[in-house]
């Protein structure tokens, strides 16, 4: 089970002074436009609960006004909640003095906003290792950190000139590795590509799925791309006034949109092309075989491959069922990790004729997928859009 970094428990923000009667209203089932035209005070979150696991990319989405950018500034801190907590690592930091809130920013926690915000006078280099300045990192360490995170990003060349000489895309580099540099292990990024054109924006996702698959660090990300959030999100949360409507794995939210608010983000987007490998298995092409492999079982159920896995499941290769029988050869067929892409996926399925399996990052297995399972997932989820 995944451990949680922050769990945030009937979290409120109401903006003004006395909130006691608006929240007094919002316990009592008040909507916000209710409690604003009875208070005249504005609601930006709304009883919103819910939990961010170690090492995901958590991506939190909405129309503007939803509460989603009031929702990451609570989590920071940069704004207090009306009531509510935000437990991070066991803590309650609603609890924490402006002090210790400081300390907890230098130390573990960064955030990268839409604007670069980079400092003109400053080297790219000096950009980068700022927040270790700050909290006190000698000269000669922080810029050898900050160098080893600029040549992560391919930033490295680029140490002694000054923001002005580079582009939107480079710029944007620079804020995440100065996000980077002081090695949190939470990352809060607001709507952190939005202002990039779209092969840039691209391009930034890419990075930091390339330093997510390598550091596996915690990242709340408010976005307002649906196509963003599908393409870097382990789970989705969608919101609508202040509330929290929905949350699950991309695949979870498109097959079951919780409403029609949550439908209408899906309607211009062919959302069958984040599709994963581990959406795709065929349960009925291989039987599992752990140590010793019996084929005349394989035969008898009906499957037609034989996945050998050693005795810890651990993947090991494949056998045909009719001509392994004769030969006892098994195949040594690559396989593809949990979160590969449906393109991906059908670039292997075409150049070979034996089921793909999937399996963890440790060698676990999962499964194999087939052609037939690709056209089936993707007819049903396709009859399944064109229902809703």
């Amino acid at each position: 089970m995944q451990s949680a970094k922050i769990v945030v428990k009937d979290l409120y923000k109401v903006f003004g002074d006395k909130t006691q009667e608006a929240m007094r209203q919002l316990k009592s089932g008040q909507s916000k436009e209710k409690v604003f035209a009875n208070t005249g005070l504005v609601v930006g979150v709304n009883n919103v609960s819910l939990s961010v696991g170690e090492g995901e990319i958590f991506v939190l989405m909405g129309l503007s006004g939803s509460g989603k950018s009031t929702l990451i500034r609570l989590i920071n801190r940069l704004m207090d909640p009306t009531d509510g907590s935000i437990i991070l690592d066991g803590q309650d930091i609603t609890k924490l003095s402006q002090k210790e809130l400081v300390n907890l920013r230098r130390r573990d926690m960064s955030m990268v906003f839409q604007s670069f915000a980079l400092m003109p006078h400053r080297t790219v280099l000096d950009n980068a290792a700022f927040g270790l300045e700050i909290a006190g990192v000698p000269r000669q360490q922080r810029e050898k950190r900050a160098m080893e995170v600029l040549e992560q990003v391919g930033l490295a060349p680029f140490a002694r000139k000054h923001p002005h000489e580079l582009s939107g895309g480079m710029q944007q580099r620079v804020g995440l590795v100065r996000a980077l540099a002081v090695n949190p292990s939470l990352m809060l990024m607001d709507e952190a590509f939005s202002a990039l054109d779209p092969l840039k924006r691209s391009e930034m996702q890419d990075i930091l799925l390339q330093l997510q698959r390598k550091e596996r660090r915690t990242i709340f990300f408010v976005s307002h791309d649906l196509e963003e959030a599908l393409r870097i999100g382990t789970r989705i949360a969608i919101m609508e006034g202040g509330r929290l409507v929905q949350v699950g794995t991309p695949q979870e939210i498109i097959e079951n949109p919780a409403d029609d608010y949550v439908r209408d983000f899906f309607k211009s987007v062919d959302t069958s092309r984040y599709l994963q490998a581990k959406d795709l298995l065929d349960p009925a092409a291989a039987a599992v075989m752990v140590g010793e492999h019996n084929l005349d079982s394989a035969r008898a159920n009906g499957h037609p491959w034989v996945a050998c896995l050693s005795k810890d499941h651990k993947w090991l290769g494949l056998m045909d069922v009719d001509s392994a029988r004769h030969s006892g050869q098994m195949i040594n067929v690559s396989p593809v990790k949990p979160a590969s892409c449906l393109p991906d996926v059908l670039n292997r399925l075409l150049g070979q004729s034996e089921p793909l399996p999937v399996t963890e990052d440790d060698g676990r297995y999962l499964g194999v997928i087939t052609a037939s399972s690709v056209l089936s997932k993707l007819s049903t989820h396709r009859l399944h859009s064109a229902a809703h």
